[in-house]
Order: C-alpha cells, then sequence, then structure tokens
C-alpha cells in the first residue's frame, strides 16, 4: 500500500490541491468586495500531512477574525486550520433597512457551503479526519455538520452554540414591524462585522441549530466540547446543557464548561477584542480537549481526587492515564468547579 505522507506524487498532487484552494478562495473574495482583509478566509496549511485538520465556523454578522488566535494555537500544535468566510457575510457596503446586509436567509445555502468546505478539508489531508468547530450560529453549522456526516468527523468545538433563542435574541426579532434589526451594542469598530440583519438571516441559523439540538437526542455523534458563559444575553444556555447531556451518553469522551458569571465574558468569546479577556485560556482550554482522550468522567474523577490535597500528576498517575492527557490538561482541570463535584458526590456536604 503505498504511504500518502512519504509518496512524491500525493505529495505533488497535495501541494497542487492547496494551492488552487488558497488562490480559488482568494480570487473569490477579491470579487465580492470585502470591508477589510480581517474579512478573508483563514487558511494555515501545514506543509505535510498531519492527520489533523480543523475546520471552523465564524459567528452570525462577524468575519474569520474571530478565530484568529485559535487557529494560530491549533497550526502550532500540527494542525491544519480552515476558517472560510461565510456566505454573505464580510461585504463593504452602507447597509441599512432600505439596503440591507446580504445575508442569506434560507438555511440550505449554510448547509451546501458546510458540506464544500468539508470536502475542501478532506483534500488538504486525506488520511485526517476532520475536527469542525463554530461560534453562536457558526457553532450551530458545526454541530450540524458533525452529525450530518459523523464518519467523516473527528471531533467538535461549539462555542456558545446557537441552539435556541434567549430573552434578548427575542427582543431584536419579536418586533414584526420591522425585517431588519440592528444590534443593541453594535460590533466593536475595530473588527468588521455587520451591526444590522434581517430577522430571517438570523432564524436561519436558528432553523440549523434547533435541528441539530433535536437529531443529538438519537442520532450518533462524534465526541463534542461545548463551552458556555454564564454571562451570556444572545442564546439560552439551558440547550447547551441539554444538547450535552444528549451526547454524553453515547460519546463519553464529549465535554461541557460554562465560564462563571463573574468572569464577564461576552457571547462572542474568542478574542480580547470583542470582550474576552479569558482568551488564552478559552485556547489552552481547547487544545487540551482535542489532544485528550478524555472522558468527562475521568475529569471530574481527577478533579475530585484533587480536592483530597494530591498533585495533578499524582492523580494522573494513579487513574493510568498520562498517555491520554495533553500537555494543557492541568489548565482545564484548574477552571473546573471542584466544589460542585464534591457536593454532587456527597449531598451531605453541600448541607454544611
Amino acid at each position: 500500500m503505498v504511504n500518502p505522507l512519504t509518496n512524491p506524487l500525493s505529495k505533488l498532487y497535495r501541494a497542487a490541491v492547496t494551492t488552487l484552494l488558497v488562490q480559488q478562495t482568494k480570487f473569490k473574495e477579491d470579487l465580492i468586495g470585502l470591508k477589510t482583509d480581517l474579512c478573508r478566509s483563514i487558511l494555515l496549511l501545514q506543509p505535510q500531512p498531519t492527520g489533523k485538520v480543523a475546520l471552523l465556523f465564524h459567528g452570525f454578522t462577524a468575519a474569520p477574525y474571530q478565530f484568529g488566535p485559535l487557529a494560530q494555537r491549533l497550526y502550532q500544535a500540527g494542525y491544519s486550520v480552515l476558517v472560510p468566510l461565510m456566505p454573505g457575510h464580510g461585504r463593504s457596503g452602507d447597509f441599512n433597512a432600505a439596503n440591507p446586509t446580504p445575508l442569506p436567509t434560507d438555511p440550505t445555502i449554510y448547509k451546501e457551503f458546510a458540506l464544500d468546505w468539508l470536502k475542501k478539508a478532506q483534500s488538504v489531508d486525506s488520511i485526517a479526519k476532520i475536527t469542525v468547530g463554530g461560534l453562536s450560529g457558526g457553532a450551530s453549522l458545526a454541530a450540524w455538520l458533525a452529525i450530518e456526516r459523523v464518519t467523516e468527523t473527528d471531533r467538535a468545538l461549539l462555542y456558545a452554540a446557537y441552539f435556541g433563542n434567549s430573552r434578548f435574541v427575542l427582543d431584536l426579532i419579536v418586533n414584526k414591524s420591522s425585517s431588519y434589526r440592528t444590534w443593541l451594542s453594535e460590533p466593536n469598530p475595530a473588527y468588521p462585522g455587520y451591526n444590522g440583519f434581517q430577522t430571517q438571516a438570523l432564524k436561519a441559523f436558528l432553523t440549523i441549530g434547533e435541528e441539530a439540538l433535536a437529531r443529538s437526542k438519537n442520532e450518533p455523534t462524534p465526541p463534542m466540547f461545548l463551552l458556555s458563559t454564564g454571562s451570556d444575553i444572545a442564546v439560552n444556555n439551558n440547550d447547551h446543557k441539554s444538547f450535552f447531556d444528549n451526547i454524553v451518553k453515547k460519546q463519553p469522551l464529549s465535554w461541557y464548561y460554562c465560564f462563571d458569571r463573574t468572569l464577564n465574558i461576552p457571547h462572542p468569546m474568542l478574542i480580547k477584542a470583542e470582550g474576552n479577556q479569558w482568551q488564552e485560556v478559552l485556547n489552552v482550554m481547547s487544545l487540551a480537549y482535542v489532544q485528550s482522550q478524555m472522558s468527562w468522567d475521568n475529569m471530574e474523577e481527577i478533579a475530585y481526587r484533587m480536592t483530597d490535597g494530591k498533585t495533578y500528576p499524582q492523580v494522573i498517575q494513579e487513574l493510568g492515564l498520562a498517555n491520554q492527557a495533553s500537555p494543557e490538561l492541568p489548565a482545564m482541570i484548574t477552571m473546573m468547579d471542584k466544589r460542585s463535584i464534591v457536593e454532587a458526590r456527597n449531598p451531605s456536604r453541600s448541607q454544611d
């Protein structure tokens, strides 16, 4: 059997494929007229196949810049990383109710886009299963893609996934007198997001998210890491917990974490420029997940044993998990709510 990592013809073919992907993506984005280069798709491609590819979808009305720091960290960890510009996003123009942003209102457009980029990710590294991920509406799309193509995806990273409306979002779209809405809090002017949208454009992502949540109950999924923030006013965090409860029974390597409200991490949780001063912590937690083979039960057992005064290295050795743990895992364990774990296992303590 020919080894694609060493075969000269395979190397030449991959070089041609990756060069063409970069050139075609740039050409298409030059034609549509972007607000700034921050809207361009991010394509960080390893010089040789590594068996690791991440396909990430940015948030609704935003652009690939949201994944810039995490994309760099994943690339440094050996991943080829693709963050494509979503349909209708990132365009230059004076958009308002009379000239609305060109965002799709048909969820099928986003689904076909995701499937197309999955094929492109596979062409970058034919030996890899793909890690998919996304923020907000992009996370809903990533969750849908992971379920739709469960045998072709390895894991999913879902940040503040939009599976259902919060009170804040309902307040934005409930007014039927206008089909065009503006965010109550405008995007950071240093970053080129849209400040307005058609309500039907937002509902396209809601449709995708609701489908993913419903399918998670009974259909197979890859392992997934869901991250929420207690300060989020844009999505319903209860939906995240429900999604996690649905999938962890089938995929015990799935994780769920919600940043405490006191950290004041907003819905667009990926970068400092959009309000997350804990950006690097989030990046490390993401790396800890994709680099580990650790169930959530394992994680809680590690955290629980550390409450008895044992160190992380001691517990990892006791449980025989050293070969399954990422070098970044201690940071993730540090962030876990150990008191809640202890109280869940010892209900009498919660009454003290």
